[in-house]
């Protein structure tokens, strides 16, 4: 999944994609690259940032989701319904909403009715007070809870169950010792029975462990989405898509050479 962030102040690339035609062109380039899905969003979730009318966020995001429609499979990062359906009429097929269904009573209903795919992810609080000391009893058992609660209130709300997909939230809340331990132990989120998405491109934790400044943690990314997929991740969210396919490329032929033999016999 590419990142395609059509705003002014997201943490890693805010402002450079903030013209409709550059973003488009840039999610062109994300496909080459080996992108399957590329993730349009209109509002900054980094710690601390302010929230957009959802009138500012469709104007970002609908040209950006119909220029891109034809070429790959189109996710629209957004919590507001408004901005959702306006999405889903412009030809994207996937919902990635980081408040689980809390920000706008709205969305479940037009999910199941539109019968996209629907991705959940934890945030403790908001983006204005997530990174507030958060604190867990045991930081993937209190995700998994709250993540199965969320699947509960997407189905009885009329989204197939099958349609879901779960997000541990890396960096939304956490402390760099809980991002290490979610990682460590991705794979107990298997239990929930969905797919599991994971995105820890370019966050802060890579830099507060090796320094680096946001433009230069793609060798922390590469290894923390490595070790993710191989404890179980099969969508994995990243700004830098053609270092991260070859990685992804080495990773399953030693991991699962009778698939990478199939995906290759494909090409």
């Amino acid at each position: 999944m590419g990142v395609v962030n059509v705003t002014p102040d997201s943490f890693s690339d805010g402002g450079e994609f903030l013209d409709a035609e550059r973003a488009i062109a840039h999610g062109r380039l994300l496909v080459a690259e080996g992108a399957d899905i590329v993730d349009v969003g209109g509002e900054s979730t980094r710690p601390g940032s302010a929230g957009v009318s959802a009138e500012e966020e469709l104007a970002r995001t609908r040209p950006v989701v119909q220029g891109l429609a034809g070429v790959a499979p189109v996710s629209v990062d957004t919590s507001k319904a408004a901005v959702a359906e306006a999405a889903l009429d412009a030809g994207a097929t996937i919902v990635n909403d980081v408040t689980a269904l809390r920000s706008d009573p709205e969305l479940a209903p037009l999910c199941a009715d539109r019968g996209c795919e629907l991705a959940l992810m934890h945030m403790l609080g908001d983006p204005r007070t997530m990174q507030d000391d958060p604190r867990y009893d045991d930081v993937v058992d209190d995700i998994k809870a709250f993540l199965s609660e969320r699947i509960e209130v997407a189905v009885a709300a009329g989204v197939d169950e099958g349609r879901i997909w779960v997000d541990p939230g890396i960096g939304f809340g956490k402390t760099v010792d809980h991002n290490l331990e979610l990682i460590r132990r991705l794979g107990e989120f298997r239990d929930l029975g969905r797919p599991i998405l994971f995105g820890s491109s370019r966050k802060s934790f890579i830099g507060k462990l090796t320094g680096a400044e946001v433009g230069d943690r793609i060798g922390g990314t590469i290894a923390s989405t490595v070790i993710a997929y191989a404890n179980g991740a099969e969508v994995l969210r990243v700004h830098d898509v053609a270092p991260m396919r070859q990685a992804l490329t080495v990773a399953e032929a030693i991991l699962d050479p009778e698939r990478a033999a199939a995906i290759h016999d494909r090409r």
